[in-house]
């Protein structure tokens, strides 16, 4: 038995997405799993960048936020067309 109930077949770009070594496994868990494993991939995704911010300095620290702004931008512009 699974450890997480999922779908019989799916769509083509989640079993891409899921067979993503690290990160698959993790989106999985999200989307199949726990309700908590959401608050448990937020903390290791801001843990993250904390070790960026460590390992690079301030680049660590800015790169990834500029990276979101088009996401972001994509995420307001969703919400604004309704």
């Amino acid at each position: 038995m699974a450890a997480t109930e999922m779908p019989r077949r799916l769509p083509f770009w989640q079993r891409f997405f899921f067979a993503i070594p690290l990160f698959g496994w993790m989106a999985r868990e999200v989307a199949y799993g726990d309700e908590e494993n959401l608050f448990w991939a937020a903390i290791a995704l801001i843990a993250m960048w904390g070790c960026s911010i460590m390992l690079f300095g301030i680049p660590g620290l800015y790169i990834p936020a500029l990276m979101m702004v088009p996401v972001l931008w994509v995420l307001l512009v969703c919400m604004a067309w309704g």
